[in-house]
């Protein structure tokens, strides 16, 4: 599997946050607590657009669409950009620390989830606020999206929430009173999600577990012992490669990059340990390539200072083999 670093030249002065692959082409959105938000050109290798903010860090964005991007930052506020120009301007913002961000093509909404316990929906057409969901019993930890369904981490348990009745809760789990959920990502073939936590664990869950042979399970990315106890290193990010069915990788924050089969419950190829944690990790459209940011991430007190680089890998088919 052949890979090079994006940015050798182009450094990144902050921990990276998020990576995401455009759904039309192999742009990759990259958002940082340097306040800058990137654009590549993956084919190309090169840097296509940085927008900067005014000083707030980035902790999440995704594609709207090929044009436009939007942010979630650490001042609350919620900004969209067009990707031609590099401009932005504020959609709204919450009472604290804005978390995560997912755009909906179903409803065309913009959705962001924060520290002041809240997820709310932004029209992406007039830009105004369209509802909210409040008084969540925990902060917003991580959001995902696939068609109608919203999937909310909050603390130590996730919440399912169809968008067309986004007042109620239609399921809950609880994974574990004492260990806080790091990122929580659905995919649609599976019509599922898997819950990355602080201690290294990886919850799979069933939307629909009448429409599937599997039941949800658990399991360790890292079972091995240090020094006679449990070592609990957690899991940054999860991504579904989606030209596999039943296939995602995890990165942690020791660096690892794990690709897993979810069908046969077993792991399928290790990548070589990164400079620093894996912060976050991108598939694009089919499949062929895959995008890994290593940076610290603010979250592990022993973590490498090494400066945050973003690896491509083309993928040759040797990791999907079961």
């Amino acid at each position: 599997m052949n890979g090079y670093c994006l940015n050798p030249k182009n450094q990144i002065q902050d921990a990276i946050s998020r990576i995401r692959f455009s759904p039309s082409s192999n742009n990759l959105l990259v958002s940082s607590w340097d306040s800058n938000l990137r654009l590549y050109d993956v084919d190309k290798r090169e840097l296509r657009l940085e927008a900067q903010t005014d000083g707030e860090a980035l902790l999440d964005c995704c594609f709207e669409s090929e044009t436009r991007a939007v942010s979630a930052n650490s001042d609350g506020s919620i900004l969209r950009y067009d990707m031609c120009s590099g401009t932005s301007q504020r959609l709204g913002h919450h009472d604290d620390l804005a978390t995560c961000i997912e755009y909906s093509e179903e409803t065309c909404q913009i959705i962001t989830g924060g520290l002041d316990k809240k997820v709310m929906f932004w029209d992406a057409r007039s830009t105004s606020s369209v509802g909210l969901l409040r008084n969540l019993h925990a902060e917003v930890e991580s959001i995902s999206l696939f068609g109608f369904h919203l999937v909310v981490a909050l603390k130590s348990s996730v919440h399912k929430y169809d968008l067309r009745y986004f007042d109620r809760s239609l399921q809950a789990k609880e994974l574990s009173r004492d260990i806080n959920v790091k990122c929580v990502r659905s995919n649609a073939e599976l019509e599922g999600f898997a819950v990355g936590s602080i201690d290294g664990r990886v919850d799979l869950e069933y939307l629909c577990k009448s429409n599937s042979k599997n039941e949800g399970y658990t399991f360790r990315c890292h079972p091995k012992a240090k020094k006679g106890s449990r070592h609990h290193v957690s899991v940054n990010d999860i991504a579904f490669n989606p030209a596999i069915y039943g296939a995602f990788i995890t990165g942690d924050s020791e660096g690892h990059a794990i690709v897993w089969d979810v069908l046969s419950k077993k792991l399928l190829m290790e990548l070589p340990r990164y400079p620093n944690s894996v912060a976050s990790l991108a598939y694009n459209r089919d499949g062929q390539i895959l995008a890994v940011a290593s940076s610290f991430t603010y979250h592990e007190a022993k973590e490498r200072e090494e400066p945050p680089q973003i690896f491509v890998h083309k993928m040759d088919g040797t990791h999907s083999k079961r």
